[in-house]
């Protein structure tokens, strides 16, 4: 797809791969709707884009707030042709002492957020004579087994699996979605992760750390590579994998 004027919703816009992905976006031509829980900060990001842009405060665990923005976004610019489900969140620790409750508040950002924007997307791309793109920002670590993020990765694996299987169930109606799947960033994804103890992810207190020697990738970077996935509409596409699966015993 050519993003020149095209419509494209970005979630979790606020910072992190998502703001990085709605400058990008805009610099491509894009016209960009800004969604995340602060209004503040997406004022902020949308200040420094080029060209049109929307900001719609939009909390992605509330199916009202997510129905809302699709809406939004569509009754502004007539029609909505790229959503790139990105807002997410870790919990970290071993699975055997991960806080059930900061599960269940990853599982309703990373995945009923994406299934409610996919839910209220469809029906408006079906309706357009060039279909839609859906992209859902998964990760590279849902394609591993590493202690103290499986709570995370298991949100993954899950979206994973909706994303492989509504890209069959929805190309005969010219909606074509993609799996993108970043690896470590640079970003304060890790700092904003919930967590019993205050830590994050492996290598804390009752988890090893694998013997992983990694460079994060830009956020930057990752934006450019969320566009190319955009304009060529792969299956599946993401950053290289820098250190082999840990896989469980």
């Amino acid at each position: 797809m050519d993003v020149r004027n095209k419509v494209v919703i970005v979630t979790g816009a606020s910072m992190g791969i998502g703001e990085a992905t709605a400058r990008v976006f805009a610099a491509a031509g894009a016209k960009v709707v800004l969604a995340a829980r602060s209004e503040d900060k997406l004022r902020v990001v949308a200040s420094g884009l080029s060209g049109e842009s929307l900001v719609v405060p939009t909390d992605m665990t509330r199916e009202k707030d997510v129905y809302a923005l699709i809406e939004k976004a569509h009754a502004h610019f007539g029609r909505v042709d790229i959503l790139i489900n990105n807002a997410g969140q870790a919990a970290g620790g071993p699975v055997a002492t991960v806080d059930p409750e900061h599960y269940r508040q990853i599982i309703d950002l990373n995945l009923f957020g994406p299934l409610y924007a996919m839910q209220a997307v469809v029906p408006v791309m079906k309706t357009q004579a060039e279909g839609g793109v859906i992209i859902n920002i998964s990760s590279n670590v849902s394609k591993m087994a590493i202690p103290g993020i499986g709570a995370y990765a298991s949100t993954k694996y899950a979206l994973n699996g909706l994303t492989y299987t509504a890209r069959g169930e929805l190309a005969p109606d010219n909606v074509r979605v993609i799996l993108f799947c970043p690896g470590l960033t640079a970003t304060d994804f890790g700092k904003n992760a919930l967590r019993r103890d205050g830590g994050y992810g492996p290598g804390t207190a009752n988890t090893p750390r694998p013997n992983f020697n990694m460079t994060p990738d830009s956020a930057e970077d990752v934006a450019k590579k969320i566009l190319e996935a955009a304009i060529t509409e792969p299956a599946e596409l993401g950053m290289p994998m820098q250190a082999p699966p840990v896989r469980a015993n």
